[in-house]
C-alpha cells in the first residue's frame, strides 16, 4: 500500500486539486512539498500536530518536506476561520516564536542530510517593492473571486481590512517562490487553507505555465464538530513548559469515546489492524484504547521515557504512597498563607485548575474538588474551607478536580 492510501485509510485527506495526479506523485515519485506555520505563539499546539503527522508520513515515504515559517505572513495574520482581525505581533516576537517553532520541529521531523528543509518567508516578503509586487503578482488575483472564498466571506459582515486581504496573495507567492527555488509542486494544509492553497496553484499556472497541486487534510475536530486541543485553561501546547507532559497525557486519556479511534488513526503511527482491534472495544473497555492513544501521542511529543513516567503517575493513587513526582505541580510561597492558612479557592486559582474564583466556587458546590493528604482524602464541601500549613505533609498536598485531574501543591518554605 502506498503512502497516499495510508493517508486516506487514516482519514487524513480532505480535498485535492487533482486526485489522480497527486496519488501518482505520492506513491511513485519523490517530490518537495510544503506546509506553512505562522508563528502566532511561542509553541506549536495540538492543532499543528496533524500537519506534522502528514509531513512525517510523507517523509518516511521518501518525499522532502519544506517547513515554511511565516516571518512575513505572520506580520499580517491569516483571516481564515477568524471572526476578528488577529492581534498584530512585533517583529521581535515573530522572530522569537519562529525560533521556538524551529527547535520543536527539529525534534519531530528529520532535517539531517537535507531530508527536510526549513525556510522563513520573511526572506522574500519583507523586502518586496510594493508597486512591483502588485504589477507582477497582484494582477493575477480577482478581488471578486477572492471575496467569494469562505475565508473572506465570513468576515465581510464584521469587517475585513485591506491589510488582511493581502494574506492570500502573499501565501500564494510563497508557493511560487518555493516552486522556483526547490521545484516544490505540492502545498499541504488544513482544510481551512483550501482557498489560499488554490490561489498558489493558480498563480504558478499563470506565471510559469506549470502544473502544481494542493491537498488539504482533515481538521482535528471532535464528534460535535468543534476543534480539539482546547481546555478551560487554553490551548494544549506541545511545549512541556506550557502544557506539562502529565496534562498533555491526561487530555488524550480523557477524549470522548466517539473520538478515540479517529485520533488513533490520525495522530499515531499505530498499525491500522491494531487500531481496528481497539475499535471493537465497548463501554469501560474503551479506556484501554484511550490509554493507548495518550501513551502513543505523549511518546511522540515528549519521548517514551516521559510517557511511561506520566502514565504511571496518572495511574498512581496518592493515599497508597505511590510516586507523585511526575504529577503537574505548582509551587507557592509561604507568604501566600494568612495566619498559617490558605483557602481552597485560592489554591484552585493559583494552580490554574480553574480560571476564576467563581468557577472554583461552582466546582466546590457541585462536589467536584477533593484534597489528598498523606493519609486521607477529603472532599471539599464548603467554599470557605481552608488548608493549614501543618496539613502540607512533606511540604505538599494534592488537589483533585473531578475524577482525573490532579495538581501537586508544594510549599516553598
Amino acid at each position: 500500500m502506498g503512502v497516499f492510501e495510508t493517508l486516506q485509510e487514516r482519514g487524513l485527506i480532505a480535498q485535492m486539486t487533482n486526485e489522480e495526479k497527486i496519488k501518482d506523485l505520492l506513491n511513485n515519485q519523490k517530490i518537495h512539498f510544503y506546509i506553512g506555520f505562522d508563528p502566532t505563539a511561542d509553541s506549536l499546539h495540538v492543532g499543528h500536530f496533524i500537519q506534522i503527522m502528514v509531513m512525517s508520513h510523507l517523509q518516511k515515504a521518501g518525499h522532502i518536506p519544506i517547513a515554511l515559517f511565516g516571518g512575513g505572513t505572520g506580520m499580517i495574520g491569516d483571516p481564515s476561520g477568524k471572526t476578528d482581525m488577529r492581534k498584530m505581533l512585533t517583529g521581535e516576537t515573530i522572530e522569537h516564536n519562529i525560533d521556538c517553532f524551529q527547535k520543536q520541529m527539529s525534534h519531530l521531523i528529520d532535517f539531517s542530510d537535507n531530508k527536510a528543509i526549513m525556510v522563513n518567508n520573511a526572506n522574500w516578503l519583507l523586502n518586496l517593492n510594493y508597486i512591483d509586487f502588485l504589477r507582477d503578482i497582484g494582477i493575477h488575483f480577482s478581488v471578486n473571486r477572492m471575496l467569494s472564498f469562505e475565508c473572506y466571506k465570513q468576515r465581510l459582515e464584521r469587517g475585513l481590512s485591506f491589510f488582511e486581504l493581502n494574506y492570500m496573495i502573499m501565501q500564494s507567492y510563497d508557493f511560487l517562490v518555493l516552486n522556483e527555488k526547490y521545484n516544490c509542486i505540492l502545498e499541504l494544509g488544513g482544510d481551512d487553507q483550501w482557498s489560499n492553497i488554490i490561489g498558489g496553484v493558480e498563480l504558478i499556472r499563470r506565471k510559469k505555465s506549470k502544473e502544481a497541486f494542493g491537498m488539504t487534510f482533515t481538521l482535528l475536530t471532535n464528534s460535535e464538530g468543534k476543534k480539539m486541543g482546547k481546555t478551560e485553561n487554553g490551548a494544549v501546547w506541545l511545549d512541556a513548559k506550557k502544557t506539562s507532559p502529565y496534562d498533555f497525557y491526561q487530555y488524550w486519556r480523557n477524549v470522548d469515546d466517539k473520538d478515540v479511534i479517529k485520533c488513533l488513526k490520525m495522530l499515531t503511527f499505530l498499525p491500522i489492524n491494531e487500531i481496528n482491534e481497539l475499535e471493537k472495544l465497548q463501554g469501560s473497555e474503551l479506556n484501554i484504547a484511550k490509554e493507548k492513544l495518550a501513551f502513543e501521542i505523549t511518546s511522540l511529543i515528549h519521548g517514551k521515557d516521559e510517557a511511561i513516567k506520566v502514565q504511571n503517575a496518572a495511574k498512581s493513587i496518592f493515599c497508597s504512597g505511590e510516586d507523585t513526582d511526575n504529577l503537574p505541580s505548582t509551587t507557592i510561597n509561604i507568604d501566600a498563607f494568612t495566619d498559617n492558612n490558605i483557602s481552597v479557592i485560592d489554591l484552585l486559582v493559583i494552580s490554574k485548575l480553574v480560571p476564576s474564583k467563581g468557577e472554583a466556587r461552582r466546582l466546590i458546590e457541585q462536589g467536584g474538588i477533593s484534597i489528598l493528604f498523606k493519609n486521607s482524602t477529603k472532599k471539599v464541601e464548603n467554599i470557605y474551607d481552608l488548608v493549614s500549613l501543618e496539613e502540607f505533609n512533606d511540604n505538599f498536598i494534592i488537589i483533585k478536580k473531578g475524577k482525573k485531574t490532579f495538581n501537586k501543591i508544594v510549599v516553598n518554605k
